[in-house]
């Protein structure tokens, strides 16, 4: 009860909780984008719709591509009158258009309609084409001149007859091979042959050549040069070469062939030929509306509106519109909130149910997991929450069962020393120097054991301080063999070096690699029968035959080797294989511990295998260099 209550107490209010402010922050937004677009819809609705009336419909599109044809193939607007009643009459809209300077051309309305609207529908221009309403003119999209103007170009009626009679042959022709062509006129009237979507016959390639039907006609020679000398003229005042433009309008020079050309004489760089083309194709089209400015009608403005008041209708707010859009924005308001109050929920949920348990591991209660099954970041939360419950309640077990082993490893030579001075206090025992052996020797394995617990807690805490620098393996481990030689004699094992030359190189804090390595062997020693062996052995590995990248070092014996289900625990504090075995035959059980902490000081990994009645191996992986912040241990 008293636990309930605490928790009713530390329940925050509504303002300061997550909810809270989530639904706060969500309704703000969302007030703010309903306002904002019912401001935009009442300010932007009238001149959205004129825009959309003038320029967008399909009507107006088909209007505006009318009189620019007009304008495409006339020098001069007099006589479009007929043609602007026409198209109005077609389309039932109102149709004007004046100068640039707003004096009338025609009006489909006639002198006596109402004054037009100051923003015109379109700009007339066959030499600079309005992008959104000439979809269809058959344009460049790099000039933006409408096809159908081409000035000098035009073929006059002798050339046409000349050209179509050629046409007609190449027809005929292709038709007694199977060939299904039509015969097209561009706006120049040049016939041209449509083989559609069939592919090119060589043997009708061969038999009815198109050479003489694409030859340039005199017309056509005459009007080019004249464009070729107009581009030219425009790429001289930019210190560009002169070119030479084809037909169809490609180019080519002694430097850069034009777009169509094959073949290039020597290698230019990218941002040249780019620089180049864009610099090619400005003259081009600056040349072309030169020659064409006399051949076309001046740039005029056309006015699309209705025919009663001579402008496209407005949309105006009234007061029933007004009501429709603060309806809709009041809905989408409370649709919001709605939705935010849910989600808002939805999220907090869990989140209190893992504040709840964080209190409770707080109290010491053990926390039941708590499902929280979302696929997203509270669901990350969750997990990662009970991971760190499950890890801390690991590590609360080890902490325990390392005071008690702990306890234990010392309470053995204290209970020795203690009862044997008690012993020579009593006079029981004599203080020769025998007895002062034994006590020392109990002594030196508290010393040992106290050393050991050190090290592990200064690599626990970030603290064990390395001083790498480059090590001879072969020199380290011989010098371990020989520090250890006379252990293996009195075990009756054969301790032997298995080192490469040239050793690989290798850098480490060469004092504790050799801890480690020493570590290993007394291990090995102490678990290989007499008869035994015990190997010292160090490689060099490297990447796919590349430089050296790790530096093996490996102790093996032949010793009764550790059972499968043992061996994930070897590297344990004060894990014994065999339970009966003390601190004398068995060792104190930080060894190991301290091998693998020291292996991870220098950024490397200490693995063991093991194969019961054959022996066992210990692998120290290091890195060849030793990495920047080796000089402390992570702490684990």
């Amino acid at each position: 009860m008293r636990r309930r209550s605490r928790t009713a107490r530390s329940r925050l209010p509504l303002r300061k909780s997550l909810l809270g402010r989530f639904l706060g922050v969500f309704a703000l937004v969302a007030a703010c984008s309903v306002a904002a677009t019912t401001w935009l819809a009442s300010q932007t609705t009238s001149g959205a719709l004129e825009q959309e009336q003038g320029q967008a419909l399909a009507d107006d599109a088909r209007i505006y591509d009318a009189l620019l044809g007009y304008a495409a193939t006339h020098p001069r607007w007099e006589g479009v009158d007929g043609t602007v009643k026409d198209l109005a009459s077609r389309f039932g809209r109102r149709i004007a258009v004046t100068t640039q300077s707003r004096e009338p051309l025609a009006d489909s309305a006639g002198s006596a309609g109402p004054q037009l609207p100051n923003r015109p529908s379109a700009v007339v221009d066959p030499l600079s084409l309005d992008s959104a309403l000439s979809k269809d003119s058959g344009s460049s999209a790099t000039d933006r001149i409408d096809a159908r103007a081409v000035g000098p170009f035009r073929l006059p009626a002798s050339e046409r007859r000349e050209l179509r009679g050629e046409a007609d042959r190449v027809v005929a022709c292709l038709s007694r091979l199977g060939q299904n062509v039509e015969v097209t006129e561009s706006p120049s009237g040049r016939p041209r042959i449509d083989r559609g979507d069939a592919p090119a016959d060589r043997v009708a390639v061969d038999d009815c050549s198109t050479d003489d039907l694409d030859a340039a006609t005199k017309t056509e020679a005459t009007a080019l040069e004249t464009l070729t000398k107009l581009t030219n003229a425009c790429l001289s005042r930019q210190n560009r070469p002169a070119i030479t433009l084809n037909p169809d309008l490609t180019w080519h020079s002694g430097l850069r062939p034009g777009p169509v050309a094959t073949a290039r004489p020597m290698p230019v760089p990218k941002e040249v030929d780019r620089a180049a083309d864009q610099a090619v194709g400005s003259c081009v089209a600056t040349a072309r509306r030169e020659q064409l400015s006399s051949y076309v009608a001046q740039p005029a403005l056309l006015f699309i509106g209705d025919p009663d008041r001579g402008n496209v209708p407005g949309f105006d707010l009234s007061a029933t519109s007004t009501a429709r859009i603060a309806g809709a924005a009041a809905l989408v308001l409370a649709l919001t909130i709605g939705v935010s109050i849910l989600t808002g929920r939805r999220l907090v949920r869990p989140l209190r149910a893992l504040t709840g348990a964080a209190q409770r591991m707080k109290e010491g209660v053990e926390t039941a997991p708590i499902a929280v099954h979302a696929d997203n970041e509270i669901g990350q939360l969750a997990a990662a929450f009970y991971e760190l419950a499950e890890h801390r309640a690991r590590l609360e077990a080890q902490r325990k069962a390392m005071v008690s082993d702990v306890a234990h490893e010392l309470r053995t030579p204290l209970s020795n020393i203690r009862g044997w001075l008690e012993a020579a206090q009593d006079g029981l025992a004599d203080t020769d120097p025998a007895l002062i052996a034994s006590l020392l020797e109990e002594a030196v394995q508290l010393q040992h054991i106290i050393d050991d617990l050190q090290d592990l807690a200064q690599a626990d805490a970030g603290a064990l301080r390395l001083h790498p620098e480059p090590v001879n393996v072969t020199d380290l481990l011989g010098q371990v063999a020989a520090a250890h030689q006379a252990e293996a004699e009195r075990a009756g094992v054969i301790l032997s070096v298995g080192a490469p030359q040239p050793p690989p190189a290798l850098t480490a804090d060469p004092v504790r690699l050799r801890q480690a390595v020493g570590n290993l062997v007394s291990n090995a020693v102490r678990h290989t029968p007499r008869g035994g062996r015990v190997e010292l052995r160090a490689h060099g590995e490297g990447v796919d035959g590349g430089p050296l990248t790790d530096v093996v070092v490996e102790v093996a014996d032949t010793g009764s080797g550790i059972a499968a289900d043992d061996l994930p625990h070897v590297f344990d504090r004060f894990w014994r294989a065999e339970r009966s075995r003390n601190r004398r035959t068995g060792g104190s059980g930080l060894g190991l511990s301290i091998v693998r902490k020291l292996a991870e000081a220098h950024g490397g990994s200490a693995t063991a295998a093991s194969a019961v009645g054959v022996g066992s191996t210990f692998t120290l992986r290091l890195p060849a260099a030793v990495r920047e912040d080796a000089g402390r241990v992570a702490k684990l």
